[in-house]
């Protein structure tokens, strides 16, 4: 549904975050005489200055030659009902169309209970790709790794001098880039589970790797991995890890299939990222740590590649590629510890790779947070099997993750605390002098932060680091 078709409906925006904001610069713009209402939480609506009775109108960002949206904060007041109590079914079924955020679970009763009564609802990505039915789009998903392979992918094709749009997930709604001043060559876009429904056509879909997650939106591992693999219909050419049989089975109908990680195609071998036979490019020479981060490098040149670009002449940018902050990212030097930051890290698979990456140097790591109820229980085995150094648990799962790893036994040490501040110091005493405190928590941070980047930052304050020096993801927009 475009966005001019919804003259004349009762619509309403359902949630303030960055993408809500983004949805009301986009209804301002693009159909000015709708009067949509808002629902939003009483601390979101204090965080922008709103009382509920207000109106406002979002300002749509600004164009430019490398465009990056401003996130739609400045609001004037004149266009959009406020409602700060959370909406009910028979509230939500009083609209024709409610555009709802991503975190927002589509199977929460109360939409379930709209759709019923005749209620739509779409998205802003699904209002996107609406609106740019003829635009190039390469599509990245995955459980794991799509953020670094959408951002390595932008970059390799801007090596090659194509002008490309780095949006979703990754941290820029697409609706923000809704009237760029010239259409790029390609657009690189990031989908969460949340969004792989709500994809029009795409000429590259990847889907990078397939784990437990998300199921306390999803509701279960199943209908978890069926929304993730809807991108498969969206896809011309669908790019997939063969390294998965269970993505290789679930997805072996598409008449398309690009795989990366075959001995034919792009893999990783004695050392390098490899093209068939042919060296491509040296690991050590990557700045992106880890046998994890080289697959997410065969997962861009094969998307590349798929794309009917030349991956191998791109394949030397990967050396001057920034990698993503809070991804396995090296804070520096405290006593002779190094710290490292990857709070990301929402998946005991996750922490797997991220401890994977250090090889014999001795870790101590720092794992739990918000319990989403995923499956701990071959990151217990691992760790009865190739322990750190030492194990702190921590967070709401903490207790529950640390009884497992009692239960299983294991020649490593093993402290636990309620809180990051309090896990902190228990893991700094555990570790040698050269070791290594490893922020992967493998959970969610809700129990203590706000997100991710909130906890990372509080890890490297906590450490003695400057959260400022952290830095943002590069490349956003168009350029």
């Amino acid at each position: 549904m475009r966005i001019a078709e919804l003259a004349g409906r009762t619509v309403a925006v359902w949630g303030l975050g960055r993408e809500g904001r983004a949805a009301l610069a986009a209804l301002h713009a693009r159909a000015p005489e709708l009067m949509p209402t808002l629902f939003c939480s009483e601390e979101e609506a204090r965080l922008f200055g709103i009382e509920e009775t207000s109106r406002l109108t979002p300002l749509a960002p600004k164009p430019g030659n490398s465009v990056v949206g401003d996130g739609g904060s400045g609001f004037s007041r004149d266009a959009v009902h406020i409602e700060t109590d959370p909406p009910d079914g028979a509230a939500l079924s009083a609209f024709d169309l409610v555009i709802k955020s991503p975190g927002i679970s589509a199977y929460r009763a109360e939409i379930l209970e709209a759709r019923h009564n005749g209620t739509h609802f779409t998205s802003g990505t699904a209002l996107w790709f609406a609106e740019h039915p003829q635009s190039r789009v390469i599509a990245v998903t995955g459980t794991k790794g799509k953020s670094t392979v959408s951002a390595l992918i932008a970059h390799l094709l801007r090596s090659l001098g194509r002008r490309v749009a780095l949006a979703g997930n990754i941290g820029l709604p697409l609706l923000e880039l809704l009237d760029p001043p010239q259409e790029p060559d390609w657009w690189v876009i990031e989908l969460s589970s949340f969004q792989t429904r709500d994809a029009g056509a795409v000429e590259v879909g990847i889907v990078n790797n397939l784990y437990e997650e998300h199921l306390d939106w999803h509701g279960s591992r199943e209908r978890y991995a069926e929304d993730k693999l809807t991108l498969a219909n969206a896809s011309r050419t669908l790019v997939v890890n063969a390294l998965q049989p269970e993505l290789q089975s679930r997805l072996a109908a598409h008449p398309r299939l690009f795989p990366f990680g075959t001995a034919a195609g792009w893999h990783v071998s004695d050392g390098a990222v490899m093209r068939g036979s042919t060296r491509v490019f040296e690991i050590d020479e990557s700045p992106l740590p880890g046998l994890h981060n080289a697959m997410n490098a065969c997962a861009a040149l094969a998307a590349i590649e798929a794309a009917g670009e030349d991956a191998i002449g791109a394949a030397a940018a990967i050396g001057s590629f920034n990698p993503l902050p809070h991804r396995l990212q090296m804070l520096g030097e405290r006593d002779g510890r190094v710290f490292v930051d990857d709070s990301i890290a929402t998946t005991p698979q996750a922490t797997l790779e991220a401890l994977a990456s250090f090889g014999d140097r001795p870790v101590t790591v720092l794992v739990g947070g918000y319990d989403r109820g995923l499956d701990w229980r071959p990151f217990v085995q691992a760790m009865r099997e190739a322990p750190p150094h030492a194990i702190v648990t921590m967070g709401a799962n903490g207790e529950r993750i640390r009884a497992s790893l009692n239960l299983a036994g294991g020649n490593h040490r093993l402290e636990s605390a309620a809180t990051l501040e309090d896990a902190l110091p228990l893991a700094i005493a555990a570790t040698p002098i050269g070791g290594v405190v490893l922020l992967s928590p493998g959970a969610p941070s809700f129990d203590q932060f706000k997100d991710y980047v909130e906890r990372g930052c509080a890890f490297a304050r906590m450490a003695g680091f400057d959260p400022a020096t952290i830095g943002m993801i590069d490349g956003l927009g168009i350029a």
